[in-house]
């Protein structure tokens, strides 16, 4: 299997970068990406069983890799939530797989979202960790919008090794990402 186009970006673009940038004195301080989380709520899973199984065919889809259900941690009976409940899906992605989504999403999907002017630039945690919302999974190719019964959002979390919100901002614009000016 040939490396990702952007891991080979990475190491010959952006490392060299960031390290003049931040004034690293080895290139292993650079921050990079370890792993890209996506996680999609599904809310009226408590009323209709099969639409979990749907979030998590539709993430498996988009990520080619197997997506898992999340289950409620308590319960809550004003939402008639039981504890242990199928309430979501999420997957996580690292090494090849992260680098081809993260390349599929910025080329791709984002382009293909309804007036597109840039990704906010402020989802940040303070650690360097960045979340983006997606409203609509139908911007994905991999989804046809013929068996989409119900157009619902999901969350996606890009962890880095960065200390700083700046750092992973540098990082992540190095990689494509397409924040708003």
């Amino acid at each position: 299997m040939a490396t990702p186009r952007l891991k080979e970006k990475y190491l010959k673009e952006v490392v060299p970068a960031l390290q003049a940038k931040f004034n690293y004195k080895s290139p292993m301080q650079v921050p990079k990406l370890v792993k890209i989380c996506i996680n999609k709520g599904i809310g009226q899973a408590t009323s209709d069983k099969k639409l979990v199984d749907v979030g998590v065919e539709e993430l498996t889809t988009i990520t080619g890799q197997k997506a898992v259900a999340t289950r409620s941690k308590k319960a809550i009976s004003n939402f008639k939530l039981r504890e242990n409940m199928p309430i979501g899906a999420k997957v996580t992605l690292r090494a090849e797989r992260m680098y081809e989504f993260l390349d599929r999403l910025v080329t791709v999907s984002l382009p293909r979202v309804r007036d597109f002017k840039g990704i906010n630039d402020k989802g940040f945690d303070g650690r360097g960790n960045y979340t983006l919302g997606v409203k609509e999974q139908i911007i994905f190719p991999e989804i046809s919008i013929d068996k989409v019964s119900k157009i619902s959002g999901m969350d996606i979390t890009f962890v880095t090794t960065a200390k700083t919100d700046e750092e992973s901002y540098e990082l992540l614009k190095a990689l494509g990402m397409p924040f708003k000016k």
